[in-house]
């Protein structure tokens, strides 16, 4: 997976289709990719931008004034118009990204708990069932992120002090749950093989349950 870090990135969005849209009346959010889209959202759209202009009210004597790109994102978001493009900087808006996000998001990493559960079912119950063999959602988020494609929409930062929160985008959930299986698989086996905690005779009823899931 890639990491899209809102420190670090500049979004470039067509000025003419970023004009339309507000036009539009509609509510429209731009991506990751700086593409326009339009309200119903892709099950797996990473925006970095929702909105609807609704104008202001004016009278016959007073004529409407001119769009202002930047009123109309607000004050978290720094924009330049350059000729036909328009550059947006969107990290200031994070805490409202999460909650723009966080339906379409794969799993939520943005709180000092960490990763607590997958909105996949299936991953998550391999996540449930490997917690029996002390495989923790972070072990497998890893792997994730390692070897599944996909986006961390992210703020990470170094200085002053390391700064981290993201929100996970799985492109393929059938890809990640072939590769958590497998990953959690092979970590149980090795449990049963080898720690003395987990003697297959010795095993509870839940961790018995949990072996015969990954079929073992």
């Amino acid at each position: 997976m890639k990491k899209f870090n809102l420190f670090k990135e500049i979004i470039t969005a067509s000025k003419k289709e970023v004009i339309q849209a507000i036009n539009a009346g509609k509510t429209f959010g731009i991506n990751i990719k700086g593409e326009v889209v339009y309200e119903p959202f892709d099950a797996k759209e990473i925006l970095i931008f929702s909105g609807k202009h609704t104008p202001k009210p004016v009278s016959a004597m007073t004529p409407p004034a001119p769009i202002k790109i930047e009123e109309v994102f607000g004050k978290n978001y720094q924009i330049v118009e350059d000729d036909e493009r328009i550059l947006i900087k969107a990290f200031s808006n994070w805490q409202e990204l999460i909650g723009l996000n966080m339906p379409r998001c794969s799993y939520d990493d943005t709180t000092a708990d960490g990763v607590a559960d997958f909105s996949n079912t299936d991953l998550e119950e391999i996540g449930w069932q490997a917690t029996e063999f002390n495989i923790d959602y972070r072990a497998i988020v890893e792997e994730i992120e390692e070897k599944c494609e996909g986006y961390v929409l992210c703020i990470e930062q170094e200085e002053p002090q390391y700064q981290f929160s993201g929100l996970g985008f799985i492109a393929n959930d059938t890809e990640a749950k072939e590769v958590v299986f497998e990953f959690a698989k092979k970590h149980v086996q090795h449990m049963i093989d080898t720690h003395e905690d987990f003697v297959r005779a010795d095993l509870t009823d839940e961790e018995e349950e949990a072996a015969k899931f990954f079929g073992l």
